[in-house]
């Protein structure tokens, strides 16, 4: 289980966005990294081809996930997540600052 998932809002806590919040449209577990909304801007050339005209695209690149911090629902405050099984065997997230459960 990640402690961070597609669909969550994230704040950036470091870099040139730092301070940015946006929700979290990828997550590459392979290599660490998260694609955050709106965060990490690049331009990219891109060629024309038969479908597309070219020209210069702006798209969100990827950001190391140690460099996020998760949006907690309730509290509404950048947290840490911890980790607790609850009704037997399921594994659910919770937020470190005031205890509530941040899966739904």
């Amino acid at each position: 289980m990640r402690k961070i998932k597609k669909k969550d809002k994230v704040v950036v806590i470091a870099g040139k966005d730092k301070g940015k919040i946006g929700e979290v449209l990828k997550v590459i577990p392979k290599r660490n990294r998260v694609i955050v909304s709106k965060v990490n801007i690049v331009k990219r050339h891109r060629r024309p081809t038969a479908n597309e005209p070219g020209g210069i695209i702006e798209k969100e690149a990827p950001i190391h996930i140690s460099n996020v911090m998760i949006l907690c629902p309730h509290c509404d405050k950048k947290t840490r997540v911890g980790f607790k099984i609850i009704e037997g065997s399921r594994k659910v997230r919770f937020c470190k600052k005031c205890g509530e459960i941040i899966d739904e």
